[in-house]
């Protein structure tokens, strides 16, 4: 969810899920579905909506370690069906998160992270977006995170969000964990 006052203002929110594939610990295949609804200014989830999006996104991340920094580099590809109709959307976003604090069961229980995201289209004006996002990962067991942080975007003639500045609150569960090939539970940068 996201709000254009700190506590009020609701305006957005999310649901999603999907399939990851580590080929290895720096190459990672992913598969993803989602439901995104943007609603008004001036209140809470006000009516009409400004967009009902469903969307089904193809990625690719690649993963590289600089001694604890851990650097994320992801490309997706985004088939989204919205109340304005059918629209493709690039994403190419790079990171670098720092995961610190005593190891519990091979995992550090707090990550801080860094990332930017460019957002591009297939039509004109072709640049949809520029997200910049700090972040702070407690992780109270393996599968879980919760995440707090600050989110500043640039939008470039864009009519389905509103505001620039936001909190995100988030909570991320892995529901099944290949033994096979093991990475880090702290290394990826949670999604927004």
């Amino acid at each position: 969810m996201r709000s254009l006052k700190f506590y009020n203002n609701y305006h957005y929110y999310e649901y999603k899920g999907g399939f990851n594939y580590k080929l290895n610990k720096s190459f990672q295949l992913s598969l993803g579905a989602g439901s995104y609804q943007t609603f008004g200014e001036g209140g809470n989830f006000v009516r009409p909506k400004n967009n009902n999006e469903f969307r089904l996104w193809p990625q690719l991340i690649l993963f590289q370690e600089i001694n604890r920094f851990k650097i994320e580099q992801r490309y997706r590809a985004e088939l989204r069906w919205t109340s304005n109709g059918y629209r493709n959307r690039f994403r190419y976003r790079i990171g670098v998160s720092y995961p610190f604090g005593e190891g519990k069961q091979g995992y550090k229980p707090f990550m801080i992270s860094l990332s930017n995201e460019l957002f591009f289209t297939d039509n004109e004006p072709f640049f949809e977006r520029n997200r910049l996002q700090a972040t702070f990962n407690v992780k109270p067991s393996k599968p879980s995170t919760i995440q707090i942080g600050y989110l500043h975007q640039f939008d470039y003639r864009i009519n389905d969000e509103t505001g620039r500045d936001f909190l995100v609150v988030g909570f991320f569960y892995e529901l099944f964990r290949r033994k096979a090939i093991q990475m880090p539970a702290e290394t990826e940068l949670k999604d927004y």
